[in-house]
């Protein structure tokens, strides 16, 4: 057998060892085709979920957050609540200071007071026609009147409530007497005079009080 003919009875093996080989060489290729294509949806499907999760830990955090505005608001309501509490008692404890400041100062100056009156009422009628008499009355009116005025200033009022009801609120009842001139429950004699300082009693007035025949 010469070259050719060994030439022509080879060529068929190789042509299907050529076709074998890329064959198998696209096998493969399509092989790694397949293999990229799931390893990418793996990945996308993992991406996805771990972007849903984040997403669901985002919303998390903001649900949280969003609580924590609504209790910050409302314990900054309640301090300023708390805070304009504070500053009206303050206000009032400071007006109250000043209209009230001199309550005890007055209290100790009644009995003072009281001594004027008893020392004018002392003064028998048979004697007020004495000079001398007449002059220490005067004197002594006076300064009961100049305390009274003082006093006026710093808006103490002074009750002396001859003829007007009963008030028990600034009255004291020491006893009841009849009377047929006075209307019953008014006040027919005022034996101690009574004090207020801007409304507020420091002293009440002892009356003594009519009744109906």
């Amino acid at each position: 057998m010469d070259d050719s003919q060994k030439s022509q009875d080879a060529s068929p093996e190789s042509e299907d060892q050529s076709g074998s080989q890329s064959d198998s060489q696209i096998k493969d290729t399509i092989d790694e085709i397949v293999a990229e294509a799931v390893a990418s949806a793996e990945a996308e499907s993992a991406d996805s979920a771990t972007g849903e999760s984040e997403a669901d830990s985002l919303e998390a955090k903001l649900a949280a957050l969003t609580e924590q505005l609504a209790d910050a608001k409302d314990d900054q309501l309640r301090v300023q609540a708390e805070m304009q509490n504070l500053r009206r008692r303050a206000e009032r404890d400071v007006e109250s200071a000043h209209k009230f400041g001199l309550e005890k100062l007055i209290n100790g100056l009644l009995p003072v007071l009281d001594n004027l009156d008893r020392a004018i009422g002392a003064v028998p009628e048979e004697s007020a026609d004495n000079e001398a008499v007449k002059a220490l009355l005067e004197g002594v009116e006076l300064t009961r009147k100049s305390a009274t005025d003082v006093l006026t200033r710093f808006s103490v009022e002074v009750l002396e409530p001859f003829g007007e009801p009963f008030d028990p609120q600034f009255h004291e009842a020491m006893t009841m007497v009849p009377s047929a001139t006075a209307e019953p429950n008014s006040v027919v004699d005022v034996l101690q005079k009574g004090y207020t300082l801007n409304g507020r009693l420091l002293r009440a007035a002892m009356v003594v009080i009519a009744k109906g025949e």
